[in-house]
């Protein structure tokens, strides 16, 4: 099943190609690669989500997101591809525009092929980016109700892979271990081949950690509710030239956020009318719950302005009300404990 599709990024290109037409020589070089690295990063990101979703979209096994950014106690983290199995594994996938040529040491250096210089370079590793990525992905787990087993929440397991394109040859060193790095037409082999690779008590594991396929969804759903899609104001990066036009050069609005949580007594329990309540998460989303009846309250949120859609994103105790289309965030609760 796909739960998220990848975000546009036409807004984010027609503001640097409006960018390129205003700026001086001395910027364009600058907005120039910015453009190429979004145009790379939306090939490769498509190329595998074609391999991905040809297999996997009818798949009640698992659950698929696509292009997730993450922050998580003051870290970032933009996954290309999340895969959840029903055995609880987690796959985060990190592509890399690479057609040409890809070499990997003994050291685990990776080295890219330049067809212009017609010579290997240096890159940054990418299962060192991608393992920065697993660690926010971690972090944002602990903020998802998952299931428990006998009064025991059931933990994720998590894996890494790296994906090139098909066209790709990659030069693999003898010792380093480079199974996770993969091309796009061999990805979901290779998923399946991890679970091989996996040794007797981490299969074990996996069968203790099955769960059904509404429980995969459910899991996938509270993730892609703490997507926070990339606000980056180029006119603002590139500022310093007189002639840009804020209402293309403007990639998206800045989120105005207020730090003054609402008062607790301001809400009350349907059922008792009394105001401990905590804010907790379910099947259908966030919900009070009243610590002194137990019973359940429904919350509603609304900026207000026809056809947006606000939605609660929580960080530790906090609960902040956002809605993507005002650009807004301001805080709604703070739970006790």
């Amino acid at each position: 099943m796909i739960l998220k599709g990848i975000d546009d990024k036409t807004f984010q290109l027609t503001s640097l190609e409006a960018l390129l037409t205003t700026s001086p020589a001395s910027m364009r070089a600058g907005i120039q690669r910015d453009i190429a690295a979004i145009r790379a990063g939306i090939r490769a990101e498509q190329e595998a989500a074609y391999y991905i979703d040809f297999d996997l979209k009818d798949s009640e096994r698992t659950a698929v997101i696509h292009d997730l950014r993450l922050e998580v106690d003051g870290r970032v983290a933009q996954i290309d591809h999340v895969v959840i199995h029903k055995t609880l594994t987690v796959f985060a996938l990190e592509t890399k525009h690479i057609a040409s040529g890809l070499k990997i040491t003994e050291d685990g250096e990776f080295l890219r092929w330049n067809d212009y210089r017609k010579s290997y370079e240096g890159m940054a590793s990418p299962l060192a980016q991608n393992g920065r990525h697993l660690a926010v992905l971690k972090d944002a787990f602990r903020q998802i109700d998952l299931p428990t087993r006998l009064g025991m929440r059931l933990e994720p397991s998590y894996r890494s892979l790296i994906v090139v394109s098909p066209q790709a040859r990659i030069d693999r060193p003898k010792k380093f271990d480079t199974s996770c790095v993969v091309k796009s037409d061999g990805l979901i082999e290779a998923m399946e081949k991890s679970f091989d690779r996996a040794g007797v008590l981490s299969t074990f594991g996996a069968a203790a950690r099955l769960v059904s396929s509404d429980t995969v969804a459910d899991i996938g759903r509270q993730l892609v509710g703490l997507h926070r899609p990339s606000c980056i104001d180029y006119a603002q990066k590139y500022r310093g030239h007189a002639a840009v036009d804020p209402a293309t050069a403007v990639c998206e609005p800045a989120v105005e956020e207020q730090t003054q949580p609402a008062r607790a007594d301001r809400f009350a329990c349907r059922q008792c009318g009394k105001a401990v309540l905590t804010i907790q998460h379910g099947r259908y989303g966030y919900y009070f719950k009243c610590s002194s009846c137990a019973g359940n309250t429904p919350i509603k949120i609304d900026c207000g302005k026809e056809g947006h859609k606000e939605r609660l994103r929580k960080q530790g105790l906090k609960f902040f009300r956002e809605c993507a289309e005002c650009g807004s965030s301001s805080l709604f609760f703070v739970n006790t404990s």
